[in-house]
């Protein structure tokens, strides 16, 4: 009787495609650390006040809710800057790994052209879909 071994899923990527893939991945990281390096720099650039949205008696109260909307939107691009750079860090790993290309959830390989896209998903179409309608 023969027996089954489970096989790991294989990325469907050539070395080639995996390859080229990384110098995208690796490119784009190096872009999102300079992009956050300049947010985290102009955050430290601006004074206390500034920063915790204390104005004096002569400001205008617009002024105060200008700085704390663009206060807001930095915080909020800095987050969304870390989470991408999160998910290529994944990639990459699941590079090292040999499952670059596979669902995470279904095991199946991930579209071509939606890697292509978006190098650094980790659902296929479907998965990503259920996940969307949660």
């Amino acid at each position: 009787m023969a027996t089954t071994k489970s096989a790991k899923p294989k990325s469907p990527f050539t070395k080639k495609e995996r390859d080229e893939l990384r110098k995208i991945l690796s490119f784009e990281r190096e872009q999102l650390e300079k992009q956050l390096a300049t947010i985290e720099e102009n955050s430290f650039a601006a004074s206390q006040s500034d920063m915790t949205g204390e104005v004096a008696f002569d400001d205008e109260t617009a002024d105060a809710g200008t700085a704390t909307f663009e206060r807001e939107r930095d915080l909020s691009i800095e987050n969304n800057v870390r989470d991408l750079m999160q998910k290529i860090d994944r990639a990459l790993e699941r590079m090292e790994a040999g499952t670059y290309g596979i669902c995470d959830r279904c095991g199946k390989p991930i579209e071509k052209a939606r890697i292509k896209a978006l190098p650094y998903v980790d659902l296929c179409i479907k998965d990503a879909r259920a996940q969307s309608r949660r």
